[in-house]
């Protein structure tokens, strides 16, 4: 499969996005008064966790496929 050099910087940014994005997320979430119950996480706190996981691994995958096609596009 072929991609064009703007698919490729799209999701090379896409990539970029989520290292921006979902850091700042997980560190929001951490210091929330509903992630706690005591000394315990709470459900919201290991969904979100979950979610922001996903997310960056799936930002990865697409930021390494974009850098790949970016990289193939210049030869």
């Amino acid at each position: 499969m072929t991609i064009s050099r703007r698919v490729a910087l799209f999701l090379l940014a896409f990539g970029v996005w989520s290292y921006l994005l979902w850091p700042n997320f997980m560190r929001n979430i951490w210091n929330s008064d509903r992630s706690w119950e005591g000394a315990s996480p709470t459900s919201y706190l290991i969904v979100h966790f979950v979610i922001a996981i996903v997310s960056l691994v799936l930002g990865t995958i697409i930021g390494i496929l974009g850098w790949r096609a970016f990289r193939a596009t210049r030869r």
